[in-house]
């Protein structure tokens, strides 16, 4: 019998969803990661089920000389050793945009509660405030006719696209690999370089995975070159953003708002100089996981798995893992 792994870190409710889903003849076993009776279970296994909390380096591929995959139920995988499942020759896949729609909602959430200074109005009501707000002072913004400007456009970004459409915004993206003119009809899209999307975007969204070529994408430079009304969302990963950059252009009103579901050190320190601006809105790195998509999650991981098995090439492998 196929033995699939996954830490022991799922609640009963998830778990009940994964053996609802589980094929005939497949068993599902949980361990706590590092501990001796993980280890013991790795020796046989074939299939594993990570989450991303652990990184993984040569001891557990060395530990492991029976794996055929790493699945993720995340969409990130920046805390993988790529290097180390490259040299064991064990394909990792993340989980096929199963959180995509989570993100991109959760994403036009933000500029709305931005835009709309939602934490302000709720403040208003419950200190007793009904009456007597300053919607002129404190100005209200629209997103119709406003310019979207997506950085980063797979899964997450054209479902992001999609639904801004609905609000009749102007939608431009960057992203290293171009839509045809074609693909860009189809989603309502137009092209823009990067510089020239942040000059002229109202809206600036983040879709990015973290790796060299992304960390720090937006720094000092790049806010100095957004317009003084703009709005920054990041619900990708928290150091794509010079948060010290970030806090600056905030505090003196270099842009408008921002909206962040990721930080760099998470969770962050109490006493994070973000959290004395009133420009801006967190949560806590809570885009992704709805109870919509835990079904989604596991049936992509057992999908692939159930591919191996059969001889077939996985889905999802993560760029850097690719032939």
């Amino acid at each position: 019998m196929p033995r699939i792994l996954t830490p022991a870190t799922h609640s009963e409710e998830t778990l009940q969803i994964a053996y609802d889903l589980l094929s005939p003849g497949w068993e599902l076993v949980m361990a706590p990661h590092g501990r001796p009776e993980f280890w013991d279970l790795l020796q046989d296994t074939e299939y594993y089920i990570g989450g991303g909390q652990f990184p993984h380096g040569p001891e557990f591929y060395q530990r492991a000389p029976k794996l055929r995959i790493v699945q993720t139920l995340s969409a990130g995988y920046n805390t993988y050793d790529l290097e180390a499942a490259r040299a064991a020759g064990v394909p990792i896949c993340n989980n096929g945009g199963a959180n995509s729609t989570a993100v991109a909602e959760h994403a036009l959430m933000l500029m709305l509660a931005v835009s709309r200074k939602l934490i302000w109005q709720h403040e208003g009501v419950v200190s007793g405030r009904w009456r007597g707000n300053d919607f002129n002072s404190t100005k209200l913004y629209e997103l119709e006719d406003k310019t979207l400007g997506i950085i980063g456009l797979g899964n997450i970004g054209k479902k992001v696209a999609r639904r801004a459409r609905a609000f009749d915004m102007q939608i431009k993206y960057y992203d290293i690999n171009r839509l045809t003119t074609d693909q860009e009809d189809a989603l309502g899209v137009r092209f823009a370089l990067f510089t020239e999307l942040l000059k002229i975007s109202d809206i600036v969204t983040l879709h990015v995975p973290l790796d060299k070529s992304t960390h720090n994408l937006i720094g000092e430079r790049e806010l100095a070159i957004m317009k003084p009304t703009a709005i920054l969302i990041n619900t990708c990963r928290g150091p794509v953003v010079d948060e010290k950059a970030l806090y600056n252009a905030l505090r003196d009103e270099k842009i408008l708002g921002a909206g962040l579901d990721v930080m760099v050190e998470e969770p962050p320190k109490p006493d994070h100089e973000l959290f004395t601006l009133k420009n801006i809105i967190f949560s806590p790195h809570g885009a992704g996981p709805t109870w919509d998509n835990h079904w989604k999650r596991w049936r992509n991981a057992f999908d692939n798995f159930e591919r191996v098995a059969r001889g077939q090439k996985p889905f999802w492998i993560v760029p850097e893992l690719r032939d």
